[in-house]
């Protein structure tokens, strides 16, 4: 990994999903990341201002290419995969083969899970293998962080973005709350569920009302979240997941609860500790709200103690694709090739 003149190659696989396309959207602001090939499926061949007319104003002139692994790994550098889950990993064979020293972030789920029995029960398919895992603000039982982990990484799964919400949620707040009896409740926008047409996702279904999915133990995230407790010190966790989709484009609110007998101010303490320095988490003294964070890599914490009904509620707000998912993927890059860790990644919402 030799960064030219013109800094790191990024190549992306998927670059016409909304993850793909925000990552893409991030590469072309970021000052030490060349946009490489551009690759898609059914929209390959077609410009890229043609599928993705916000993104005219940096790749006018390129067009989407045939997915094409020999081309992929010709890429000095990284290639990104933006794929459906379960894609990956047959890609990834191959391309590990033919160029063994490339940076290879997923942006899907193939290789997030420890456990291959899990990955079938949740996706049914073979299990692909386990990558790093990237979520660098992830606190670990042993001390430090899960960035530990990424210096240097060169095959990283980017986190899933209602993961990442929970865990950072209830992760540093391991011994302070029962992680055994923890629920969370995920407020989340349409981006959520991709760019494929369905037709609950229609603007007649969608519009004026919330819809929930993934109700009780069905969320595709629990294993992953599961894990990232555990690996936060939690033996025993246990969460019950309901989803909400919502009339928004972008966010999560994540509201999770578990019981605690601390106070308010003993949990906003813990958090500030282990978040303190942490530049893309804020603790607020407020109830965070995806206004605030839509359109930045920022996550907004904050915790209610209820001692009388010996109850603990988080609530967690992020962009589930600029922290979610593309800016994740980005964040990792970053640590992988030891730059600073916000760069290219913004750090102010869209307000309003």
């Amino acid at each position: 990994m030799h960064m030219s003149a013109k800094g790191f190659t990024v190549a992306v696989a998927g670059a016409s999903g909304y993850a793909g396309a925000e990552v893409v959207r991030l590469l072309s602001g970021h000052p030490a990341f060349t946009m490489g090939d551009l690759a898609a499926h059914s929209q390959a061949g077609l410009p890229l201002a043609h599928v993705m007319p916000h993104l005219v104003g940096v790749a006018k002139e390129r067009t989407l290419s045939e997915i094409d692994v020999e081309r992929l790994a010709s890429h000095d550098d990284a290639v990104v995969l933006a794929l459906p889950h379960g894609a990956s990993g047959q890609i990834v064979q191959e391309l590990v083969k033919m160029n063994p020293d490339l940076v290879i972030v997923d942006a899907g789920a193939d290789f997030r899970l420890l456990s291959a029995s899990d990955w079938q029960r949740w996706y049914g398919s073979d299990h692909a293998g386990t990558w790093t895992y990237g979520l660098p603000e992830l606190p670990r039982a042993e001390g430090g962080s899960q960035r530990d982990m990424l210096s240097g990484a060169t095959r990283i799964a980017a986190p899933g973005c209602n993961a990442s919400a929970v865990a950072l949620g209830l992760a540093p707040l391991v011994g302070l709350v029962d992680i055994s009896q923890s629920t969370a409740t995920l407020i989340v926008g349409t981006s959520g569920a991709g760019k494929s047409s369905r037709p609950d996702l229609t603007f007649s279904r969608m519009s004026g009302g919330a819809h929930p999915y993934s109700v009780g133990n069905a969320h595709r995230h629990i294993p992953e979240i599961l894990q990232s407790l555990r690996m936060a010190g939690a033996e025993k966790p246990h969460l019950s997941v309901s989803a909400v989709l919502v009339p928004m484009t972008r966010g999560i609110l994540a509201v999770c609860t578990a019981p605690s007998q601390a106070s308010s101010d003993d949990l906003l303490a813990r958090l500030r500790e282990v978040y303190g320095d942490e530049p893309l988490i804020h603790v607020t003294n407020a109830y965070p709200d995806t206004h605030d964070v839509v359109g930045s890599a920022m996550t907004h914490i904050n915790a209610v103690g209820d001692p009388d009904n010996g109850l603990a509620t988080i609530v967690v707000a992020l962009d589930n694709l600029v922290k979610g998912t593309a800016g994740a993927v980005i964040q990792c890059l970053n640590v992988a090739f030891g730059l600073p860790e916000t760069t290219g990644l913004p750090l102010i919402g869209l307000n309003p």
